[in-house]
């Protein structure tokens, strides 16, 4: 068990509902395009797969998809979409989990590797990716850039949702790297419903020395699914680490 925190059930029950805009064709299309030609004739491992809004449409494009998930209740979303043969999935950690067998693509999308909230457990996950892949294999994250430019001298959140249905921002603790996500949703009796979560941020520098130490190489950063270049602009990037053959 890792530092992660666990998804209720009526958090995974309103997980899709709540993120039907990542769900849409206009998203998921270049995810899914770009994630099926890295694992072009191989199986791909998504870790910490949720309710499977990526690793469901992918194997339904014919890429063989196998996944990790610690929440029980998010798994058992994911498995009224499609049935355990078609899509296996293991209760469990990232940074330790082991599934039998060797795949082309691993990967981890929407900021998930910052559920695990210490870097030593950020290492084993690089080290749990490389241990999955054969020779050529890619690891990939999808990872917001730390928005710590948006944050004058004493200021310690920032916001990043302001809408009729949704507040939501960030507070940040500069030593430990770990922000917190703060939410508040409007439901439809007019309450506001108050939740937060803990992640630990990460430089895109620090990632690629977490891929050196698990024997990866970084082989390019993009700032989208489309392939946009990143810059110092970016808010986010997709970064491909390969097993040397």
């Amino acid at each position: 068990m890792t530092s992660s925190e666990l998804w209720t059930r009526a958090t995974a029950d309103r997980y899709d509902a709540e993120e039907t805009e990542l769900s849409s064709a206009a998203v998921l299309g270049p995810t899914l395009a770009f994630l099926a030609d890295l694992a072009g004739d191989g199986r791909a491992l998504e870790f910490a797969i949720g309710t499977g809004r990526v690793g469901v449409p992918l194997r339904e494009r014919g890429v063989p998809v196998v996944g990790i998930e610690l929440s029980e209740h998010m798994a058992a979303v994911l498995r009224r979409k499609i049935d355990e043969d078609t899509l296996p999935v293991a209760i469990g950690d990232m940074a330790t989990t082991v599934i039998p067998g060797e795949f082309t693509l691993v990967y981890l999308v929407y900021n998930t590797i910052t559920n695990l909230l210490t870097q030593d457990e950020q290492v084993e996950c690089f080290r749990n990716a490389a241990r999955h892949l054969e020779p050529g294999g890619r690891f990939v994250i999808e990872l917001g850039v730390p928005p710590l430019r948006f944050l004058p001298p004493g200021q310690v959140a920032v916001p990043f949702d302001v809408s009729e249905q949704h507040l939501g921002f960030d507070t940040f603790d500069l030593v430990e790297q770990i922000l917190v996500s703060h939410h508040f949703t409007r439901d439809s009796d007019d309450r506001y419903r108050r939740g937060n979560s803990r992640h630990r941020y990460a430089w895109p520098a620090e990632l690629d020395l977490m891929a050196r130490i698990a024997g990866l190489e970084l082989e390019r950063r993009v700032a989208d699914w489309d392939g946009a270049p990143f810059t110092q602009d970016s808010a986010k990037h997709i970064s491909v680490w390969r097993k040397p053959t």
